[in-house]
């Protein structure tokens, strides 16, 4: 177990007051405070411990090789999020409450028992619900898109900002079997304008390898998936910057429409 410096814990504070003040950090006041992958997630950790709440579900984040090399990484990486990040659609939020927001286009899981890493691909269908998922990535750095440090991510939370999802389904009733999951097709709409499209396989070549990721990597720090916690899994496309107006994404797969307004 990591245990933090005097200046981690104060980077900690840092990230959880300009959560709540709404003034974002300066990268450069914070440079160097946290240098390895275990550190990050330690300090994470602690953001959650000040916010006193459990944790509602999470986030993954670098999940294709274009966002990989984006921020200098290997592998994926995850962030705790709260429950009240977490909005049913279709949901209207105002962009004076967000910092620096973007927008992807995701699938979310929700599990209905407890997962562990010993789960096959064909448990975590059989496991979750899945609902389609507008994510808005939002970060407590200022400009903090595309050129924030990997730790810095990992820190806060993995810049998890709000995840907005569609009706949920049990997985098994929308997927034939596990390889159907990197078949669904999405398209993304700003005032009725599509802006991108994008296919759920590249997440990982499918969504459920981003949920055993987390699952496994969860284990590896003592933690657990469990039952009633929500993912969102990963983005079928390059984020552009939230912005005011109506949003949407459309799915295929009969997981129906994810409606945003931004006020």
């Amino acid at each position: 177990m990591t245990t933090l410096t005097t200046n981690q814990k104060e980077f900690a504070e840092a990230l959880y007051n300009a959560d709540l003040t709404g003034n974002p950090l300066v990268e450069a006041e914070w440079k160097g405070v946290v240098e390895d992958d275990d550190t990050a997630y330690a300090v994470q950790d602690e953001v959650m411990k000040l916010k006193g709440v459990p944790v509602g579900g999470y986030k993954v984040s670098l999940t294709s090789k274009q966002t990989q090399d984006m921020f200098a990484a290997n592998s994926p990486l995850y962030g705790q999020q709260v429950n009240r990040k977490f909005l049913p659609a279709p949901s209207t939020v105002s962009l004076s409450d967000l910092m620096d927001p973007l927008v992807e286009v995701e699938l979310a899981f929700r599990a209905t028992e407890d997962l562990t890493s010993e789960d096959s691909l064909e448990d975590l269908l059989r496991k979750t619900t899945v609902a389609g998922a507008l994510e808005v990535p939002d970060s407590r750095f200022k400009d903090w898109f595309p050129s924030l440090g990997k730790y810095n991510v990992m820190a806060d939370c993995a810049v998890g900002g709000l995840v907005v999802y569609g009706k949920e389904v049990p997985s098994t009733n929308v997927f034939s079997d596990v390889a159907d999951v990197a078949t669904v097709n999405a398209k993304l709409f700003f005032n009725d304008d599509k802006l991108d499209e994008g296919n759920s396989k590249e997440v990982l070549g499918n969504p459920l390898k981003s949920l055993q990721w987390l699952v496994g990597k969860l284990e590896e720090q003592g933690k657990q998936f469990k039952q009633g916690q929500l993912v969102s899994s990963g983005t079928f496309v390059l984020p552009p910057y939230l912005k005011k107006g109506h949003w949407q994404v459309k799915f295929d797969h009969d997981l129906g429409n994810v409606d945003l307004t931004v006020n």
